[in-house]
């Protein structure tokens, strides 16, 4: 395959991911979809059976292509790709394929972001810039010049990674709280104001999580979270593993305290891996050693 073109790669992924997640394609969805001619699609339709006979088969009552029996897939299809595009569609603001592709039910997103806020940010992530930014905190808006590089999840909220000019700290920024933002075209980042002055970002740490001992079913657990050998070891950004342990709902208390709520499946065995990393205030139930010993 390594002849073909970009676009025709993309047609025969749409083909296979149409027959591997939905079991059908026909001719009129590749047209629509990439507004090929229908002599291209039939071209693209002979081409994918060509290197890929047992996958594709015409089904000459209903005039479409169906899964093959002896189906193996050419493309790698990222789970999380395909969870989004059976669930909200595809593409990229050309011929877009809106809405689900099958019956899905998702909880709709609180934390909706504006695009005037977003692409400044990442134009100046991507051209190693400053930005001005209005932003919302606790304690009223302020105007601050940051120097982003990277953008972040939680799984709830987009945030950015920064350099604070005002309080001279790299901090996070949640991107829906920014008012505006525009970038300093003339500005050049200070060595100290680089990604790699950055501990808490640069900082990995290892996390060994273990099935909730409260939990009833930990062979559940073990199943839902693909733990192997009774322990799920993650790395983390220091900056990050805070946020992620909230989302994951993860008990980082000592003594696993938090047991008698079902929403904890998981517990960190050993909260200690989360002594100075500053963004363990979020993770539920930690204690830093200090406030431990004094108990």
């Amino acid at each position: 395959m390594d002849m073909l073109s970009q676009a025709q790669r993309e047609r025969l992924a749409y083909i296979e991911f149409q027959l591997y997640f939905l079991g059908k394609v026909g001719r009129g969805e590749l047209m629509g979809r990439f507004g090929v001619a229908p002599a291209g699609a039939t071209r693209d339709f002979a081409l994918y059976k060509k290197f890929a006979p047992g996958n594709i088969v015409f089904d000459n009552a209903s005039k479409i292509y169906v899964l093959g029996e002896r189906f193996e897939p050419l493309f790698t299809h990222s789970p999380e790709r395909v969870l989004t595009a059976l669930s909200q569609g595809f593409g990229d603001g050309v011929n877009p394929v809106v809405g689900p592709l099958i019956s899905c039910e998702m909880p709709m997103v609180l934390n909706r972001l504006q695009l005037t806020s977003l692409a400044p940010i990442t134009r100046a992530i991507n051209l190693n810039k400053a930005v001005k930014i209005r932003y919302f905190s606790g304690s009223g808006a302020s105007e601050r010049e940051i120097v982003p590089f990277s953008l972040a999840t939680d799984g709830l909220r987009w945030h950015t990674r920064a350099f604070d000019r005002k309080r001279q700290k790299f901090v996070d920024f949640v991107i829906s709280r920014i008012d505006y933002a525009v970038v300093i075209d003339n500005s050049v980042p200070e060595k100290h104001e680089l990604p790699e002055q950055d501990i808490q970002w640069n900082r990995i740490v290892e996390l060994d999580l273990v099935p909730h001992p409260d939990n009833e079913c930990p062979e559940l657990v073990a199943r839902d979270f693909e733990i192997h050998d009774g322990v799920l070891r993650i790395n983390l950004r220091a900056a990050m593993a805070g946020y992620v342990l909230l989302q994951w709902h993860v008990d980082c208390s000592p003594n696993h305290s938090k047991g008698e709520d079902k929403a904890f499946r998981l517990w960190l065995r050993d909260p200690l891996a989360l002594y100075g990393v500053e963004s363990a205030l979020f993770a539920p139930g930690y204690q830093p050693p200090n406030k431990i010993n004094s108990h």
